[in-house]
């Protein structure tokens, strides 16, 4: 195993005897290219890790690190010189066995107007470095950048390049981020390497296995750095959890799941999600979206009858099904799938299409063995990374497009007009 930076040589360990993907597994996967190390080569005290999530309809949290204490405050405006309004917020910080982490700082601004530039510094006295980020529309059309399975390769490094010149409002990511698997310094290798893309648009995430990093013994609570770094707006959708919440932007309301946490009936997230589904307008949001890590349906070798993905299917899909759910995108699995709309395993013109986008070039390489013969509701399949774009016109169309890293470029590979059940008669919730 070749020797990570910063990785100490308990990380080591516990890799050999965890396993670098969090679960056992059963396949082969093919050489994956250099893992790529962002090191904090600034000696002073500068902002790093800069990266904006949504917060209701009007509203940023913008998140960065410093390595010692400083005022979490922002000066922005809508000019260059970003000093219109000003903001503070809060300040934590985390331990993991032996790792300390920065300075953790979280502020949010707002109200903001949609479709608009808006230009930031951080600390007090403002950092010598200005930011800018450009706000989501308020109504269509919309464009997402869907990705899972991120981590930080040079593959990453090609599909952050080719996101970053799609003009995309908003990342979606349906978990595995930085794929730093219990050494914590991948985390900020992680948040120096997005930063780029992450200080501009929101990035709105759920976790993956790769985030669950809990030690029997050593370290017993789960999530430790995925919920300090990476905080959503699960309070402002009612639920209890950093690992599920709901927003909507611009006529969708979008639903992010947790794979690894309880979802049973009667658990705190099946509660949630049974009301959040209860409460959505379909004359505000007529598509509804899905996120979560590990899919339901997946005609790759890979993590077949996993608990995560059949239990979880068992218990949920029902609710997803009658409240008309449009699209599940999931990740897990280091390949493109996408299904027809689908429910019970039949192919069901009410049902959500099911899309598999665990492509984003993590270090473990792709899963490119399928079930032979294709499975019927499966309609589009290849092992390559890449990335996808969800772009919603108005609002009864969508177009989907999945374009692969071919040969260092973007190939649009697969591409699908979806009509929201809302607009659908025979549909109707």
């Amino acid at each position: 195993m070749e020797m990570v930076k910063g990785m100490p040589v308990l990380g080591l360990v516990l890799l050999l005897i965890i396993g670098l993907d969090g679960v056992c597994c059963g396949y082969t996967r093919p050489p994956p290219r250099k893992t790529i190390y962002v090191a904090d080569t600034d000696d002073s005290d500068s902002p790093q890790q800069v990266h904006i999530s949504q917060v209701g309809q009007d509203k940023m949290r913008i998140s960065w690190i410093t390595n010692s204490p400083t005022t979490p405050k922002i000066e922005y405006g809508p000019t260059t010189s970003a000093n219109t309004f000003s903001a503070t917020g809060t300040t934590s910080s985390y331990h993991y066995t032996l790792y300390q982490s920065g300075e953790i700082h979280e502020v949010v601004i707002g109200p903001l107007k949609p479709n608009t530039v808006y230009y930031y510094r951080l600390g007090d006295p403002p950092s010598a470095q200005s930011y800018n980020f450009k706000t989501t529309p308020s109504q269509f059309p919309i464009k997402f950048a869907v990705v899972g399975d991120l981590g930080q390769t040079e593959w990453t490094q090609l599909t952050l390049d080719h996101i970053g010149k799609s003009n995309y409002d908003m990342l979606l990511l349906p978990g595995d981020l930085s794929y730093a698997d219990f050494i914590q310094t991948r985390w900020d290798s992680f948040g120096r390497l997005v930063e780029p893309l992450a200080s501009q648009r929101p990035w709105m995430v759920t976790q993956g296995n790769h985030e669950v990093e809990k030690i029997p013994i050593i370290h017993r609570t789960p999530f430790t750095a995925y919920n300090a770094r990476w905080r959503m707006p699960f309070e402002e959708s009612g639920s209890d959890s950093n690992l599920y919440y709901s927003f909507d932007v611009a006529g969708v309301h979008v639903i992010m799941l947790g794979s690894y946490t309880d979802f049973d009936p009667g658990s705190s997230q099946y509660e949630w999600l049974q009301g959040d589904l209860g409460k959505i307008n379909r004359g505000k949001t007529p598509w509804v979206m899905v996120l979560l890590h590990a899919p339901w349906y997946n005609s790759n070798t890979a993590h077949q009858g996993e608990s995560e993905s059949e239990d979880m299917k068992e218990a949920m899909e029902d609710l997803l099904y009658h409240a008309r759910v449009d699209v599940v995108f999931t990740g897990h699995v280091h390949a493109y799938e996408r299904f027809t709309r689908v429910y019970k395993d039949k192919a069901d013109n009410c049902g959500p299409v099911h899309i598999t986008i665990g492509d984003g070039g993590n270090r473990e390489g792709l899963a490119t063995k399928y079930i032979d013969p294709k499975p019927e509701i499966s309609i589009f399949r290849e092992a390559s990374f890449g990335h996808g774009m969800l772009e919603v016109v108005n609002a009864s169309s969508a177009l989907w497009s999945w374009h692969k890293n071919d040969n260092d470029e973007p190939v649009l590979s697969d591409s699908l007009w979806l009509t929201s059940l809302s607009s659908n008669p025979a549909c109707k919730v």
